[in-house]
């Protein structure tokens, strides 16, 4: 038995005691929620092969429970926008994101989904967020596989909280300490 805080405690059964176990119905739904995501992937550019591989035996996206695509937006609950997103695309995925029944979460693949990435023009739409709400960005260009893990797994806390803000996932390594060795680019010094 061990104490769980705020006067609870917790006793873990062995196979041959019964008990039961007491919790809050909103509890209980977002822990099945959050191992039961169907997605509806909408996929338009490169990224599309990271998130092939992200499909595949080698990262077994089937461990987090998320691995079941359904290919109408009635029966998901968990859109991917993989790729980068175009003006004319914009009220398509709108739609599509107003089809999907509640609650619904989105995930945005990659740096052009999160903010239009180095398409800087009128045709690109500068972020999905601006048609639908996201719920996990995943920054790369493209993203690499472990980040989209991380992702999901971020998601799926965020289920189990009930928490709707939008989060990012942060990198595994901090960049800035590994470019410690590269040249720094910079203006030149005036002073002689």
């Amino acid at each position: 038995m061990t104490s769980g805080g705020a006067g609870t405690t917790i006793q873990v059964l062995e196979g041959s005691e019964t008990g039961f176990a007491t919790t809050k119905f909103d509890a209980l739904l977002n822990w099945a929620r959050k191992y039961s995501l169907f997605q509806y992937p909408f996929i338009t550019a490169c990224c599309a092969m990271e998130f092939m591989a992200m499909a595949s035996p080698r990262f077994d996206m089937a461990r987090f429970g998320a691995e079941a695509p359904r290919f109408s937006p009635r029966q998901s609950d968990l859109l991917w926008v993989v790729g980068t997103i175009s003006q004319r695309q914009a009220p398509a995925l709108k739609r599509i994101y107003e089809q999907m029944a509640d609650p619904k979460y989105v995930f945005a693949f990659g740096t052009c989904a999160s903010c239009g990435g180095f398409y800087d023009n009128y045709t690109t739409l500068a972020g999905i967020d601006k048609v639908i709400p996201v719920d996990v960005y995943v920054p790369g260009c493209p993203p690499r596989p472990e980040a989209v893990i991380d992702g999901l797994l971020l998601l799926q806390d965020k289920i189990a909280r009930g928490d709707r803000t939008p989060a990012i996932v942060k990198p595994r390594r901090d960049p800035t300490v590994q470019a410690g060795n590269l040249v720094r680019l910079g203006k030149k010094s005036t002073a002689t």
